[in-house]
């Protein structure tokens, strides 16, 4: 019930979409793919889905091979479900018999399952909390009751793996907070390996075991979502996930001194080579503190201020004219022009 993907590659014509990507994903793990647009991700998982071949590398699902270079198996000969970001619902059936229909055709759907299609989409259908929907059609649906039916037809014949293609993007922000609880949840009860694409940090951060960083074609780190966001292996995970400012500066050996104030020094204790190698210092927003002592701290000024409700984002000037994010809470108030200094 694993999945691997081997050395894979894509190339369309001289732009090469995929550059060797190798990947596990384990029975009943729930992996996000996570990186900007035009990364990858998406041609990732067409390539699982097996609506394309890769150019390069194997692809195996549940002990089977699924794609090679000279060979690909069809979409419906895979164990597989897939939720797409536009729902793509049939407009002509009902919403159980959008459920019924994997079970009836798709081949991995046992006969005893086939024997009672009505009693399994009923089943799948309460699991997604629409059985009282079941004689709907898809216009009479809202937009987060159209997602539930897709979700539900992905699941009915118990694929091995179920791919996701950011199927909460079209949906509004509290609707999307809804529906990752409802997917954490069905992933518990079920224990379907999911594939999950999204470019959405926050998504990726509250509902994967492991996350996957693309960029330009290529992993750039795996890792538990507190390894993502705390210990960021490449300056391009620390900016994307944790928002981060790279701190120029001098690293000497395990100690590091910000351009902006010399005097200061920081602890290199889990950080990650890669930041040495550049000078470098990862400080995400949330980490810095205001600091009386200017003797300890970066001197800055306040250039941007963002009202959140719970807290304020403020950006400011270093010294060395380096541009600088934090957040503090609401109870101090700081206005554009004033004098600040940041600490570690």
């Amino acid at each position: 019930m694993t999945t691997h993907i081997q050395q894979i590659r894509k190339s369309f014509g001289s732009f090469e979409a995929l550059k060797s990507i190798s990947l596990s994903i384990e029975k009943g793990e729930f992996i996000a793919i996570l990186g900007p647009s035009g990364c990858g991700k998406t041609t990732l998982l067409r390539l699982i889905a097996g609506f394309d071949s890769p150019t390069d590398g194997e692809i195996s699902i549940d002990g089977e091979l699924a794609g090679a270079a000279h060979y690909s198996s069809p979409p419906e000969k895979r164990n597989i479900g897939m939720v797409f970001q536009s729902f793509a619902l049939w407009p002509h059936l009902s919403v159980r018999k959008q459920v019924e229909f994997p079970i009836q055709h798709h081949p991995h759907a046992s006969k005893e399952m086939k024997a009672h299609k009505e009693k399994r989409a009923e089943e799948v259908l309460k699991l997604v909390g629409l059985g009282h929907l079941a004689d709907r059609m898809p216009n009479e649906l809202s937009g987060g009751q159209k997602q539930r039916v897709a979700l539900a037809r992905a699941l009915a014949h118990e694929p091995a793996l179920l791919l996701m293609d950011e199927p909460l993007s079209s949906l509004d922000a509290e609707l999307r907070e809804d529906m990752r609880r409802e997917i954490q949840t069905i992933h518990r009860m079920t224990g379907s390996s999911i594939l999950y694409v999204t470019h959405d940090q926050g998504e990726a951060l509250a509902m994967a075991d492991r996350i996957v960083i693309m960029k330009d074609g290529r992993i750039e780190q795996i890792g538990a979502p507190e390894d993502i966001y705390l210990r960021p292996a490449t300056p391009f995970v620390a900016g994307f996930v944790g928002k981060a400012t790279m701190i120029e500066g001098t690293w000497t050996n395990d100690t590091f001194k910000p351009a902006a104030a010399p005097e200061v020094t920081w602890s290199g204790q889990g950080i990650h080579d890669s930041f040495r190698q550049d000078d470098m210092y990862p400080v995400r927003p949330d980490q810095w503190i205001l600091t009386e002592d200017t003797q300890n701290g970066i001197p800055a000024t306040i250039t941007n201020v963002l009202y959140q409700g719970k807290d304020i984002h403020y950006t400011v000037k270093a010294a060395n004219n380096q541009q600088i994010s934090f957040i503090q809470p609401i109870h101090t108030r700081y206005q554009i022009g004033e004098q600040v200094t940041l600490a570690l």
